[in-house]
């Protein structure tokens, strides 16, 4: 093979003569610095590279080294409450080596190498087991078990195993496989452009609980399944992914910050070492890996960064845990597609983006799932991916917020008007959907109320008919009204102030669980009925809204769940209509 070599340079963009051997997405190593790309264009023996570092001084002549081998992430004991950049390296490792910039071509293990973890193994010598079956574990931290799994070239029979303390280079373990004599460490390599196997994969029909009201009760989202979180700056795309991070019942937590504003990924690493995890009061960051990819890192490791995160959500997944993966945001690494597109001369498809933006988009997306993972023993696990998406000035027409929109299954619209009313999260209701609501029905029954869905759906109806009397409003006035109309008004805001609107900063508010969230609604929508009623038997509508329980009811999301108080205003308002009937007779 002849010697590679630079022959043109443009940005993140570096073309390379002499690369007749190499194969798409193959990393490479360029210059003498070293620094880290990869390849995806091949013509005859010219690599096209999307180097994932400045290639400031980078020129032509210079030499590229290919590894022949695929951008990879290690994996192993180590990762969980990692801060890692975009293409895996320790950042607060590089912090405290070299200072507070990423020198360029730097190299450091992504896993440290010297830590002796206490590998505790499940199996035993002679016993048969597959590809991801479990070998071990090791207590990673106090919320987190770290399962050692059979690598997927080495099923067959244990010859060897052993506990102890050890790096995650030794050898735990070595397995007679048809091939030979394997032998398993703690640390893997994986590639992060391929997909890891599972045994199958299943309809997601358990909720992903999060806490958020307008999320749990009126757009569910599935473990294994996908969101996307669109809206303007300054709505809060980041608050609403934040809080999904602290308290959805996720096992583990992957942030990725892809192309993010430094103030918001240092707000991010300032923040989540001092959260605590509301189930165990531990660091949250003791089941979270954070991703860290600012606006002013090399527009092309975007990529890697998504990529990245997602490999890393895979692997914990495929230890049967339930995981979360934050994607904030993929607007950014579209852009960085466009970036590299444009370089690389492609025929632009609609604002500027390449014409293959929708399939990457769905290649994303499509890694999430429920499933039965690999292995012998049936392990149930489940992949979520929340993506935000920061089309310019909110514009939901833009194509990757319509890309995504063709993917995913739950959409969040984010409306910059509702912040600037300071109603959070700015969740807009009427262009907000999900296509879960059929598949966790009957969980809900189960688990919940069996009218938990119907009142949903109720809620729903209610806001919608809000929206056209407040129409009708506008050009009449309220007057003109009827009584049962502007009763319907104000149920609605009702459900607008005191069920959807949520504080993120107030100890009972903050969280809902999904018992809580059905009887606020319930008694809301029962304050309604009950109101309809008393109009049809000729009492005022200024009589119904004058009852005092209705400051109780404003009053419910303040109330912990175990207070009695609670279940109290559901009784407290067939008292109130009951005083007002016989009041008035």
């Amino acid at each position: 093979m002849s010697q590679a070599k630079v022959i043109r340079v443009a940005g993140p963009l570096v073309v390379a003569s002499g690369c007749s051997g190499a194969k798409m997405y193959d990393m490479v190593k360029i210059g003498q610095l070293g620094l880290i790309g990869e390849i995806i264009e091949l013509r005859e023996d010219q690599a096209f590279i999307q180097v994932y570092e400045d290639t400031t001084g980078i020129g032509p002549e210079e030499p590229v080294r290919l590894t022949g081998k695929p951008l990879s992430v290690e994996l192993g004991p180590g990762l969980i409450s990692s801060i890692y950049d975009g293409i895996q390296r320790p950042l607060d490792v590089i912090r405290s080596r070299e200072g507070n910039f990423v020198t360029r071509g730097i190299e450091l293990p992504a896993i440290n190498r010297e830590k002796k973890w206490d590998f505790i193994p499940v199996r035993k010598k002679g016993e048969a087991v597959a590809a991801g079956d479990i070998l071990g574990e090791v207590e990673e931290t106090a919320l987190v078990r770290h399962k050692i799994m059979v690598p997927d070239d080495a099923g067959g029979r244990i010859k060897e195993i052993k506990g102890g303390k050890y790096t995650v280079e030794e050898v735990v373990a070595r397995i007679e496989t048809a091939a030979g004599l394997k032998e398993v460490r703690m640390i893997q390599t994986w590639s992060i452009r391929k997909q890891r196997n599972v045994n199958k994969r299943l309809m997601p029909d358990e909720p992903l609980t999060t806490g958020q009201r307008v999320l749990d009760t009126l757009f569910p989202l599935a473990k294994g399944g996908t969101a996307c979180v669109p809206g303007p700056f300054g709505s809060g795309k980041t608050v609403v992914q934040h809080q999904l991070a602290k308290w959805s019942d996720a096992q583990i937590i992957v942030f990725v910050a892809c192309g993010e504003r430094g103030n918001e990924v240092a707000d991010l690493l300032l923040s989540f070492p001092e959260l605590k995890d509301p189930r165990t009061g531990r660091p949250l960051l003791e089941r979270t890996v954070i991703i860290a990819n600012t606006s002013n890192m090399p527009v092309a490791a975007r990529e890697a960064s998504i990529y990245t995160g997602m490999t890393i959500a895979e692997y914990f997944r495929d230890m049967g845990y339930s995981v979360a993966l934050m994607a904030d945001s993929s607007s950014r690494w579209a852009e960085a597609l466009r970036e590299i597109s444009g370089r690389m001369e492609e025929m632009p498809g609609e604002e500027g983006y390449p014409a293959y933006l929708a399939s990457r988009i769905a290649e994303f997306y499509e890694r999430a799932g429920k499933v039965i993972c690999l292995g012998s023993d049936e392990r149930h696990a489940a992949l979520s991916v929340i993506g935000a998406v920061s089309p310019p000035g909110g514009d939901l027409s833009d194509p990757v917020v319509q890309a995504t929109l063709k993917v995913v299954k739950v959409f969040w619209a984010l409306d910059d008007r509702l912040a600037n009313m300071r109603h959070f999260p700015a969740i807009n209701w009427l262009l907000s959907y999900s296509l879960y609501s059929e598949n966790i029905k009957s969980f809900l029954k189960n688990k919940v109320a069996e009218d938990f869905s119907d009142l949903r759906q109720e809620a729903m109806l209610l806001l919608e008919e809000e929206a056209e009397l407040r129409e009708i409003a506008r050009l009449v006035g309220v007057e003109s009204l009827s009584a049962k109309e502007r009763l319907i008004l104000e149920s609605a805001r009702s459900i607008r102030e005191d069920f959807l609107h949520q504080n993120a900063f107030h100890p009972q508010d903050t969280y809902t669980s999904m018992r809580k969230q059905y009887l606020m609604l319930r008694s809301i929508l029962h304050f309604h009925h009950q109101g309809l009623r008393a109009l049809e038997e000729g009492r005022t509508l200024e009589s119904v809204l004058a009852l005092k329980v209705r400051e109780r009811i404003s009053q419910m999301k303040y109330i912990a769940e175990e207070d009695a108080g609670l279940l109290g205003v559901y009784l407290e308002i067939d008292g109130s209509f009951k005083n007002l009937r016989e009041g008035q007779e």
